[in-house]
């Protein structure tokens, strides 16, 4: 895709077999799916990296599939921050990181997920791991802790701990998942999985990082993405560059919540437009004949 766009956009996964046909070319085998992926979306939340440590080829692999400006956003691995709590986890996390080394240009944040047990008795171990991390790389820390929230000392002093090592706090909004009533599995499912936790509409590095999870359909997430592109409007004029990605709890929705996003917030600011989906220019190569 044309990778001019002032901010990265996209999903939660780019392997999806449901997609074939609507998202992908009818013919996607799964080794293209990520090439198809990203000749759309310029970016995507890594979560298979929350659950394994991809080896160096895999890692060469993705790098070869996807094009100049693509940037993957993966999470560090839940033994780190969820199992051991970040403790005494530096030298791991130092590896963890220079094994993307070979793909350096094609990663964005880092993900810095901490279950809601870590609290602000834990941030001089957050502090530990910042102090030893590539600075070659970027970061964005979500914390889940009700204390962090507290418009006060605790929140206080995670922001200015994130600042003074430019790292963002990610934005989690799940406003509207937890605002209806669960009529849908996927809905019942995301509900019971995502945390409700207060939106914070502040930034503390260059790259705010927004995980925006609704609903399946267009209409009910419209408000809270109108709101975002307003807000996302704002980060650019003002000179950030902001990663988006939206969430839809059956993750077949995804692509087309994100192109929504993308035409509301073309309509606050100049965008390129997306290109069309790898499944309308199959359609279009096959009215030719």
């Amino acid at each position: 895709m044309k990778m001019s766009l002032p901010y990265h956009l996209g999903c939660t996964v780019w392997s999806l077999t449901e997609w074939k046909g609507s998202f992908f070319s009818d013919d996607a085998r799964p080794d293209r799916f990520l090439s198809q992926y990203s000749s759309v979306f310029n970016s995507v939340e890594g979560n298979t990296t929350f659950y394994y440590t991809p080896d160096p080829e895999t890692i060469s692999k993705w790098g070869e599939q996807t094009p100049k400006g693509f940037k993957f956003c993966f999470k560090f691995p839940k033994s780190l921050t969820h199992e051991r709590q970040l403790q005494n986890v530096e030298n791991d996390a130092v590896h963890f990181v220079k094994l993307f080394e070979p793909i350096r240009e094609k990663t964005g944040p880092f993900m810095i997920q901490l279950p809601d047990s870590f609290g602000p008795q834990d941030l001089y171990k957050l502090e530990n791991v910042f102090s030893v991390l590539p600075k070659s790389f970027s970061y964005a820390v979500e914390v889940r802790h009700r204390d962090f929230f507290d418009h006060g000392k605790h929140e206080r002093n995670l922001t200015s701990l994130l600042k003074s090592y430019d790292v963002d706090r990610v934005i989690f909004d799940t406003r509207k998942l937890h605002s209806v009533k669960a009529t849908e599995s996927s809905i019942a499912e995301a509900q019971k999985k995502k945390p409700k936790v207060p939106v914070r509409f502040d930034t503390t590095g260059a790259r705010p990082l927004l995980r925006y999870v609704g609903t399946n359909d267009i209409l009910n997430n419209e408000p809270y993405l109108k709101e975002w592109a307003i807000i996302v409007a704002e980060w650019i004029d003002e000179g950030l560059h902001p990663y988006v990605f939206i969430h839809a709890p059956n993750k077949v929705d995804q692509p087309k919540l994100c192109r929504h996003f993308h035409k509301l917030l073309s309509q606050l600011i100049e965008v390129p437009a997306l290109p069309d989906w790898p499944a309308n220019k199959q359609d279009k190569q096959l009215g030719l004949f």
